[in-house]
């Protein structure tokens, strides 16, 4: 399971990544504490004020708090280049992310411009702080995997979703005009760009390593980070320049048939799968390529037949992007490297009879959660078409959802303290 281009040895300390996956949870309840706040609301419009604090809720809070915090775990380990400082990297950038999102989100629910200020400032913080230490540790790889090209894409993806996203921050508190491109721009970097090219540069190594699939074809593994970069460029250029938005739409249209692609072929290779058994992790990732499936058709097909599609239908979109898509696997992900990085802590300690994965977090658990991680997607698609009768039971099985996985990656915590102390006491016996 462990591949040898995988440096371990390099891992930082085990409360690095953990402080991001335990304070992301937390936002899928204030998530749904502001759905259940503002009702029907909340999923009319996309760029409604709700709407968009619900947004960032879970894009900066669950969604960016856990995949800084497995990058903090992975770059080291993936790109064998360890980070300099990584408690006080963490520190900072737990801290600053944290309060950011709070500020964002009140700001848009409150349409408070001091809010915006603060999180103009915290997050922009929080960014720069994480892309210099991890740039720092990515270009100094001597790592040359299809995996690290595209790490270092999404890293640059980031870099343009964070400045354009402090700038729009910025307009809203300090009134900074702004190209009216940069609230297009924003979003289409911050998903198509750095969760997009995160999510495939993982698959490359974890699908295989961790599902027991075939790689993935060559052609796919070498050009499709590259392919997906060099259209959001393309993209970016004609929505900024105006008066060619048939180029824009072609390659919006590219884009959709990329993501298409990939979350295809994901899931061929794991009907192909060495073990027949399944597990939660391979359901997170087979609903989370179904939804990035069903996502871009249907953005697809907003780009060439809008008429076909009411706007209301970016909500349906978004829907299926994030909590579909994004939400599905990180759940998937957690549920692999939370008790994977448990356990290689304690054998690093000289734990030679350290629990193995599935005794520091069992099955049952896993299950009850994805459960409500399936119904709380299926109640918040149903609600975009019947908001006042289901928006507050997506909004319920939405906040389940959240308190159930945090639970869980307590439990995990909570066996990893148990199995250290033990090795402690242990080790004190000695002679």
């Amino acid at each position: 399971m462990i591949q040898p281009a995988l440096r371990l040895d390099q891992a930082p300390p085990v409360s690095v990544p953990f402080r991001f996956f335990l304070g992301a949870p937390p936002f899928l309840v204030l998530a749904a504490a502001l759905l259940a706040w503002r009702g029907p609301e909340a999923l009319a419009w996309r760029l409604a004020p709700a709407a968009l604090a619900l947004t960032h809720l879970f894009t900066l809070g669950f969604m960016s708090m856990v995949m800084l915090g497995a990058l903090l775990q992975l770059l080291p380990v993936l790109a064998g280049a360890p980070l300099a400082r990584p408690r006080a990297v963490a520190t900072l950038v737990h801290a600053a992310l944290v309060l950011g999102t709070l500020a964002l989100a009140g700001g848009f629910a409150f349409g408070a411009a001091p809010l915006f200020k603060a999180a103009a400032a915290l997050l922009a913080t929080a960014f720069a702080v994480f892309l210099g230490a991890a740039g720092a540790s990515l270009w100094r790889s001597r790592v040359r995997s299809q995996t690290v090209r595209a790490l270092k894409l999404a890293l640059v993806a980031l870099a343009a979703a964070a400045a354009l996203g402090v700038a729009l921050a910025s307009r809203w508190g300090w009134g900074i005009a702004l190209p009216s491109a940069f609230a297009g721009l924003h979003p289409a970097w911050a998903l198509l760009g750095w969760a997009g090219l995160l999510a495939l540069g993982v698959a490359y190594q974890v699908v295989p390593m961790f599902q027991l699939t075939p790689a993935y074809p060559r052609a796919l593994a070498r050009a499709g980070a590259a392919t997906v970069f060099g259209l959001l460029i393309l993209w970016s250029g004609a929505s900024w320049l105006g008066g060619v938005q048939w180029l824009a739409d072609l390659c919006a249209l590219a884009l959709a048939c990329a993501y298409v692609a990939f979350g295809a072929v994901t899931i061929v290779l794991q009907r192909r799968r060495r073990r027949r058994q399944a597990d939660v992790t391979l359901a997170c990732w087979r609903l989370g390529m179904a939804s990035l499936i069903a996502a871009n058709a249907l953005w697809a097909l907003r780009i060439a037949a809008p008429a076909a599609l009411p706007e209301r239908a970016d909500v349906l979109i978004g829907l299926l992007a994030l909590v579909g898509f994004a939400g599905s696997i990180i759940t998937g992900m957690l549920y692999k490297i939370a008790p994977f990085l448990a356990w290689f802590h304690l054998q690093a300690a000289g734990g030679a009879r350290a629990p193995n994965t599935s005794e520091i977090l069992g099955v049952a658990a896993q299950r009850l959660q994805f459960r409500t991680h399936v119904a709380a997607l299926a109640l918040l698609v149903a609600a975009w078409a019947w908001p006042a009768t289901l928006v507050y039971p997506a909004a319920l099985a939405l906040a389940a959802s959240g308190v159930l996985l945090e639970a869980n990656l307590l439990r995990v915590l909570r066996a990893f303290a148990r199995a250290r102390g033990e090795l402690q006491a242990e080790a004190a016996r000695a002679p």
